[in-house]
């Protein structure tokens, strides 16, 4: 049965495959050719051969019926995963007569569908008046991160005579990124003891750049377009006969929680895939309660930006790269304990797996049994001596 099935999509893909109506014609037709053979009745020959060209017609039209067509998609917006995902495609009629009777089907990946979900998005058309274009929208709740990319969305009829099907596959490209699902924090002792000192020195510097910016330069350049104008200094550029603009001091780098994810440990799947998503609430909320932050893994680098870092989790996988830590203080995600290197000063561990039997330095253990959430937001154990 199931390489019947596929035999007959086969053929729908590539030329027609005849409806139930389409079949049951067929079968009368080959009956009336052999009663007419058996008798010699003219007639039948007749009515055998008008059927046949009927049948005929009918496989000719549906693929010619769908010429003229033009599929096209809306471009999507990220979303988290557990969140509604609209997709938006557009199908015209570029053509001076009416289509009737048009089935689109969306082949998204299997990694986008529900637990519920059986078979493709799909959407009937009745009728699609010539030189307009009908807009199918259609929602999807994806339940894992990640960046999907398909390449197709098909069209399929069995019109104008309803007695064979026709499907065909339009060009029309689609990414959908889906972020990491992200736990809604109340308090996180874990960032809020290792940010608080970060988050002072950073306000401190802030506050020293304002400063600079009212009154205090580092050098004087000559004027570049698109200078703001109250950068220019006015007494300099009287002197010189042209506009100066004031440059200042700004601080970089070097005091910002660090949030690595460690990518070489031998993960289990629903481990490494918690841990990304305590990876994504903890840089979310970093940047909620104002504490600098950055992300790091062996497999992406230093990595800055709240789109940037969440497209990142979003395609992250365990893999074999490796690379040195970086020098801030880390908050450490990881399944390997004890670490093979020492990590940087005043760094915390918040470890998968089997919980440690000697805790030196910081260590928060994830427990399976319990809520992610809630272990985030409960204090970090202090080490044992």
């Amino acid at each position: 049965m199931i390489k019947l099935h596929r035999f007959s999509q086969f053929l729908e893909e590539r030329w027609v495959t005849p409806a139930y109506g389409g079949l049951l014609l067929l079968g009368m037709n080959l009956f009336l050719f052999a009663a007419a053979i058996n008798s010699m009745a003219g007639w039948l020959y007749v009515i055998t051969g008008i059927i046949f060209g009927l049948l005929l017609v009918a496989a000719i039209l549906p693929p010619r019926y769908l010429r003229g067509l033009v599929l096209e998609r809306v471009k999507v917006d990220p979303v988290h995963a557990g969140d509604r995902l609209r997709l938006t495609a557009l199908l015209t009629n570029a053509t001076q007569t009416p289509r009737h009777n048009l089935q689109v089907i969306d082949p998204v990946p299997r990694g986008l569908w529900s637990a519920t979900q059986r078979e493709f998005p799909q959407q009937a058309i009745e009728q699609l008046p010539p030189q307009q274009t009908v807009p199918w929208q259609y929602g999807l709740i994806p339940p894992r991160r990640g960046i999907y990319e398909w390449q197709q969305l098909r069209l399929r009829t069995a019109a104008p005579l309803g007695l064979f099907w026709c499907q065909r596959s339009f060009p029309v490209p689609q990414q959908v990124v889906v972020y990491p699902q992200v736990l809604q924090l109340q308090q996180c002792p874990l960032l809020d003891q290792l940010g608080q000192e970060i988050s002072q020195e950073w306000r401190d510097r802030q506050h020293h750049l304002h400063v600079a910016q009212e009154g205090i330069t580092r050098a004087l350049r000559p004027y570049r377009w698109g200078d703001p104008l109250r950068l220019v200094h006015w007494r300099t550029s009287a002197r010189y006969g042209e506009l100066r603009v004031r440059e200042f001091d700004t601080f970089s780098g070097g005091n910002a929680v660090t949030i690595a994810l460690d990518t070489r440990s031998r993960w289990s799947e629903e481990d490494f895939e918690q841990a990304v998503i305590a990876a994504a609430s903890l840089y979310l909320y970093s940047l909620q309660q104002q504490i600098p932050v950055q992300f790091w893994s062996p497999a992406t680098g230093m990595l800055h930006g709240q789109p940037r870092v969440l497209r990142a989790l979003a395609a992250i996988a365990p893999c074999d790269t490796d690379a040195e830590y970086p020098l801030d203080s880390l908050i450490w995600l990881t399944s390997q304990w004890p670490s093979p290197e020492p990590l940087p000063p005043g760094s915390v561990t918040v470890l998968w797996g089997e919980p440690p039997s000697r805790r030196q330095g910081l260590v928060l253990w994830i427990d399976r049994d319990r809520p992610l959430g809630i272990q985030l937001q409960t204090p970090i154990s202090s080490p044992l001596p």
